[in-house]
């Protein structure tokens, strides 16, 4: 990544998801030096988004008056054409998201250029530069929250896919999920058993007892609920053979797992490094399994570090 050609310069970043956006004023050194936050106004339609993703970085730019801020890079929610900038497709969280010209508004609006991508590819950029996998040159991050999204890192580089869409990680078919229906609109893929919702859903069935959220699960679990305890396990074993499999597929240096799921804990992460284990070939049996070091800051620091490259 090219460094600052001033040190008192920097870039603007932002990370827009489906309830919240952050932005970051970053250093070429990867050093954040101010950042703010605000719900996400999704319901709202594109325009509201917009218009809360630009005034964070207006009022950052305020703060940071003696600190020129060069360009801005944005993680977002949805498929992202990372040629044009143009948002290809999104869930109904972030209602009219699809069709919106991110890079193109933004550009207009903050009159600063602009690189955009999806917010998973900007976690894994932050991993693989700053974080838990700087200095491997092949990086396979997987994110478990409300959704199962992954990234393939090579040399510093996302692939991105012919159609801008690699990293749908959970919609690979999972035995663990059965017939499951996924919101996709498919059957039995991973997401409907291993994100946040799918878990709290298989607590559910087995109970018949319905849960607000994986919080109250995971509540459950810690206070030795032992069908609770079977569904956490059971999540991590599903994230874990789909991660063995991309493993013999991808061969990387290093894997990164983050995302919410993730503080499910130690009983999470061992079923998970388990099934791992177990379906990795013997030859990439030392292939090492990590924690996402950066949490929030990480998907604003993959963005900023696009936005130094533009400057180059």
């Amino acid at each position: 990544m090219p460094e600052a050609r001033n040190p008192a310069e920097a870039v603007a970043a932002l990370d827009i998801g489906g309830t919240k956006t952050a932005a970051a004023i970053v250093t070429g050194r990867g050093e954040i030096l101010d950042r703010v936050t605000a719900a996400t106004p999704g319901r709202a339609g594109a325009s509201a988004v917009l218009d809360t993703a630009a005034g964070l970085v207006e009022q950052l730019r305020a703060r940071s008056a003696g600190t020129p801020v060069r360009a801005l890079g944005v993680g977002s929610a949805g498929v992202i054409d990372h040629r044009s900038g143009r948002v290809l497709s999104a869930t109904d969280v972030l209602a009219g998201w699809a069709g919106t010209d991110l890079r193109g508004t933004l550009r207009r609006r903050l009159g600063l250029p602009v690189t955009v991508i999806n917010d998973v590819h900007a976690h894994a950029l932050g991993e693989a530069r700053h974080g838990v996998a700087a200095g491997r040159d092949t990086v396979l991050y997987v994110a478990v929250g409300t959704g199962v999204g992954a990234s393939f890192v090579v040399g510093g580089t996302v692939l991105a896919g012919a159609h801008s869409a690699a990293g749908h990680a959970g919609h690979q078919p999972s035995p663990y999920a059965g017939s499951l229906p996924c919101t996709c609109g498919g059957q039995g893929h991973l997401e409907a058993i291993a994100a946040g919702p799918g878990l709290a859903g298989e607590y559910a069935r087995r109970t018949g007892r319905p849960v607000d959220d994986l919080r109250s699960v995971a509540a459950r679990a810690g206070d030795g609920d032992e069908t609770a305890r079977d569904v956490v396990a059971l999540g991590g074993a599903a994230v874990g053979a789909a991660v063995g499999g991309l493993v013999n597929l991808l061969d990387p240096h290093a894997v990164v797992v983050g995302g919410g799921v993730t503080g499910l804990g130690a009983p999470w992460w061992q079923a998970l490094r388990d099934a791992v284990r177990r379906e990795t070939l013997p030859s990439l049996a030392d292939v090492p399994v990590l924690a996402s070091a950066l949490g929030s800051d990480a998907p604003l620091l993959g963005a900023a570090s696009l936005a130094w490259e533009v400057l180059a």
